[in-house]
């Protein structure tokens, strides 16, 4: 029996990532480095602790040469500069309904702050349970945020969905062996081919949810793919 749903926030519930991407350029170049969009949305969904290396490297640099809080804290500023909040169109009203029959956590690698003020403004009230970048030591593509989401709603993995618009993310949610349906906000939809089920880009997304049964089973439908 499908009891809760797990939202990816970035991407998914708000068009934020240019102006993550934005923020986390800005801050490279202060510290002398220059990265492209594609190696950000690369790894969506990883927090700082996890994702900084892994960028630095595509920089061609050394992690251990760079200050991490330092470059985060220019992207921090600079993403509260430019962000511009914007939830996708009828999310809000598709989670009000979603409410009254499951349910609903975030999951997300960014940092606390940042995450919850977002919440606060677009969704006050929605969601039971938020599982931030700040929240686990292993970020996405690690099952640990998705599975620290189980924990606090107190359900099981086979009563869950997850939906998430990033390859790490799918991938995340897989390991952690719950079914993940995925949006292609900014990425080829071949790109999330590891989840269970891939939308075609936001109206569908809700329709789907919407449509579901609180009789949905993930393991009935794995078994029939």
């Amino acid at each position: 029996m499908l009891k809760a749903l797990i939202f990816d926030m970035d991407g998914v519930l708000v068009d934020s990532m240019p102006f993550h991407a934005a923020a986390w350029k800005k801050a490279f170049l202060d510290m002398g480095m220059k990265i492209q969009d594609e190696d950000i949305y690369a790894i969506e969904g990883s927090n700082p602790r996890n994702g900084l290396p892994l960028l630095i490297r595509k920089a061609r640099k050394e992690p251990d040469d760079f200050d991490f809080e330092t470059i985060t804290t220019i992207y921090r500023q600079e993403f509260k500069r430019i962000f511009e909040l914007k939830a996708f169109d009828g999310m809000k009203e598709c989670l009000e309904l979603l409410k009254s029959r499951y349910l609903l956590s975030v999951v997300s690698g960014s940092d606390h702050f940042i995450v919850h003020g977002i919440l606060d403004q677009l969704f006050p009230g929605i969601f039971d349970a938020v599982v931030t970048g700040d929240d686990v030591l292993n970020s996405k593509p690690h099952p640990d945020p998705f599975l620290k989401a189980v924990e606090l709603l107190n359900v099981g993995k086979k009563e869950c969905i997850v939906i998430e618009n990033a390859t790490l993310g799918v991938e995340a949610a897989k390991k952690a062996d719950i079914y993940c349906i995925g949006v292609p906000t900014y990425v080829k939809p071949s790109e999330l081919n590891k989840a269970d089920l891939v939308v075609g880009d936001h109206k569908k997304l809700m329709e789907h949810l919407l449509s579901l049964e609180t009789l949905f089973s993930p393991e009935l439908v794995l078994r029939r793919r």
